[in-house]
């Protein structure tokens, strides 16, 4: 399936590396102009922004820390006066810190909820009443995580932070009901991304992958295909829903185990 977005104009957030990079990306491979968003006008940002107008597209670097109201209100604005209008927002929040509960920081927890779910919350309301004011039948995109189905330990602000963004996702997509505007949500599952990276260690993650039940991690383009699909007119009938893009990572627990000799099946 051909996915056709010429002449749409598309805000990512945290678009300078991993998830984010790639749903700029392929926004922009099927047609989009892309406002490019980072925390700051980082090298990995302005190497998006070049390798989208190679593409022949469109795009604008429009820097800001989009856990905050105010540079929220600020990217918003930008990027509509670079655009004239926002007709696809990916809202891309992410921050995550793990630690085991007992020892959590309140301080970290509260950070973590402020990045990947507050933050959120403001990024898609200010967009969204953008498209409202000008008709606009847009499309909002929230990237949450299989970590919104599966408690994972040591992530309890992640994990609520996640699970939150999919409720909030489902209740603006409700209330924009009126105005046709498209709310959903993409799930990936284990992502090859930088973060990951740091995270896990480049061994940890070679020697997983081959493990996993699609015989691989996840790549950004994987998640950016699912975003421009959501963002396109064949995704019209599609508002509320949350899409899972994981090579069955959750479906592992339903996999077979292997049983000791003497064991017999039952």
């Amino acid at each position: 399936m051909q996915i056709d977005l010429t002449d749409k104009r598309a805000l990512v957030t945290g678009a300078g590396r991993g998830i984010g990079r790639g749903c700029a990306l392929e926004l922009a491979r099927s047609g989009a102009d892309v406002a490019v968003n980072d925390r700051t006008a980082s090298d990995d940002a302005r190497a998006v922004v070049a390798e989208i107008e190679r593409l022949g597209r469109h795009a604008w670097l429009v820097p800001g820390d989009v856990f905050t109201r105010p540079s929220c209100e600020q990217v918003a604005a930008e990027a509509q006066r670079a655009m004239g209008q926002i007709d696809i927002l990916v809202s891309n929040p992410a921050l995550s810190r793990r630690a085991d509960f007992l020892d959590c920081d309140p301080a970290i927890f509260e950070q973590v909820i402020q990045g990947t779910l507050t933050g959120g919350f403001h990024m898609s309301q200010l967009v969204a009443r953008q498209m409202v004011a000008s008709g606009t039948r847009g499309k909002v995109i929230f990237i949450a995580s299989v970590h919104a189905e599966v408690p994972y330990v040591r992530s309890a602000a992640y994990n609520a932070a996640k699970t939150g963004l999919v409720a909030l996702a489902k209740t603006i997509a409700a209330e924009l009901l009126p105005h046709r505007i498209n709310v959903n949500v993409v799930a990936p599952g284990w992502i090859d991304t930088p973060g990951e990276h740091e995270t896990f260690g480049g061994e940890a993650i070679a020697a997983a992958a081959p493990a996993l039940p699609w015989g691989r991690l996840g790549s950004p383009a994987d998640i950016g295909q699912a975003v421009a699909f959501l963002a396109s007119d064949a995704a019209d009938y599609i508002t509320g829903t949350t899409l899972v893009v994981d090579g069955g990572f959750l479906l592992q627990a339903a996999l077979p185990r292997s049983l000791p000799a003497d064991k017999p099946r039952t």
